[in-house]
């Protein structure tokens, strides 16, 4: 493959990263927890291609995001609720507990992928522990939008490059 034609999909990955920060810059003022979320977004915009690069992986990563965020919820809230009685020991016990039902996710299809549970509660522990003024409905809300816009790179991604190749690498 010529270096010319090689190089379309490296520019058509760029020119999307260089739109997702644009609207990173535009969104984030409107965000309720201040700005700078543009990191979520390409975290689902990798986790569009972990599922599949199909549409349908893009649903199935979205609800994997979803159940992360719950389970983030959970255990903080649960955390929070034993940390008069147990101290140190509140949150890891939280998590021991609730990570089990979390993972049995797996065994539903629309669910089954883990790695993007991690990271979608990762994302939102990141946004309660870091953000001042995050709560769990903003945290989840922008954390939601950020994610679809990142699937909706990575749907981009698949859509334009394939287009790509198929006229000038086929």
């Amino acid at each position: 493959m010529k270096l010319v034609k090689y190089l379309g999909g490296p520019l058509i990955i760029a020119i999307l990263a260089f739109i997702c920060q644009i609207v990173d810059q535009l969104l984030g003022p409107t965000m309720p927890i201040g700005i700078g979320f543009g990191w979520i977004a390409f975290q689902a915009w990798a986790a569009y291609f972990i599922a599949g690069c199909t549409p349908k992986g893009g649903v199935k990563a979205f609800a994997a995001y979803v159940v992360g965020m719950v389970a983030s919820i959970g255990i903080i809230a649960f955390g929070s609720a034993l940390s008069g009685s147990l101290g140190f020991w509140a949150f890891p016990i939280a998590i021991l507990i609730l990570v089990v039902p979390t993972i049995c996710t797996e065994k539903v299809e629309l669910l089954n992928l883990t790695p993007i549970v991690f990271v979608g509660a990762g994302a939102f522990f990141a946004i309660m522990n870091y953000v001042p003024n995050a709560s769990f409905t903003t945290g989840f809300i922008v954390e939601t939008v950020y994610c679809l816009l990142g699937l909706a790179l990575g749907y981009l991604t698949i859509l334009i490059r394939g287009a790509y190749d198929a006229k000038y690498n086929s």
